[in-house]
């Protein structure tokens, strides 16, 4: 008998990756949409402070069902270091990429009758000058940190507060460095919903391999970290 896709025994986990995700990209496009009516520093403060608030929101609402990735990139490097269970790792991929694109094409209905969808619904695009390839540096310094952040939280925070509170942070600060530049995506899912609804795919694949990268270089830092650690155990036992 064929089981069930993706898994017959997670639907906690997935439904808590599928909300979470579609609650940043409903709330985090919706706040990019917003701030084109707003001026100034104003703007990117309020979009970095929505996308922030909804993560550390996720985390503490959702953390204790899935971890409440909610961004593929995590998910690949929890996977990488050994977090995330091989079985999960389809799933959490499959409903975080269907919560964005459910998002979206809720952003999409509301704004149905426009001819123009304001700020292509909140699409991540490359600022004026900076070219792909830089975009992609950019996305995987800043999924590097994301991620490093993320897994830290795991590791070695035990109050879900305070592992909200570090990833979100985290988010805040890096869509203030960053967003001017490339949007500040650092989140596939992220990034394709908007995109899929709005027809707004020039460049996408920045944020696709960017935070593929960054994810990856991330995990394999704390493989390291975690392999010395161990190594010190072992050497002190003897």
């Amino acid at each position: 008998m064929m089981p069930s896709f993706p898994c017959s025994k997670c639907k906690r986990e997935c439904s808590a990756e599928f909300l979470g995700t579609y609650l940043l990209v409903l709330f985090g496009a919706g706040a990019v949409i917003i701030s084109t009516s707003i001026q100034g520093l104003e703007s990117l403060v309020f979009v970095a402070g929505i996308f922030g608030g909804t993560v550390t929101l996720a985390i503490m609402l959702l953390g204790r069902y899935s971890g409440a990735h909610i961004n593929p990139a995590v998910t690949l490097a929890h996977a990488i270091t050994n977090r995330t269970p091989n079985q999960l790792i389809l799933p959490y991929l499959s409903f975080q990429a269907l919560g964005a694109i459910v998002a979206a094409l809720t952003l999409r209905i509301f704004f149905l009758n426009r001819t123009i969808f304001p700020a292509d619904l909140g699409s991540t695009e490359l600022a004026r000058g900076v070219n792909p390839l830089y975009g992609i540096e950019i996305e995987a310094v800043g999924t590097f940190l994301l991620c490093s952040s993320a897994l830290s939280a795991t590791l070695y925070v035990r109050k879900p507060v305070m592992q909200a509170a570090l990833v979100g942070g985290t988010l805040f600060l890096l869509i203030l460095a960053f967003g001017p530049l490339t949007g500040a995506s650092f989140n596939p899912a992220r990034s394709m919903g908007p995109a899929l609804w709005s027809w707004h795919w020039g460049g996408e694949y920045v944020y696709l391999l960017g935070p593929l990268f960054g994810a990856v270089l991330a995990a394999l830092l704390f493989r390291e970290i975690d392999h010395e650690a161990k190594s010190k155990d072992s050497a002190c036992s003897c």
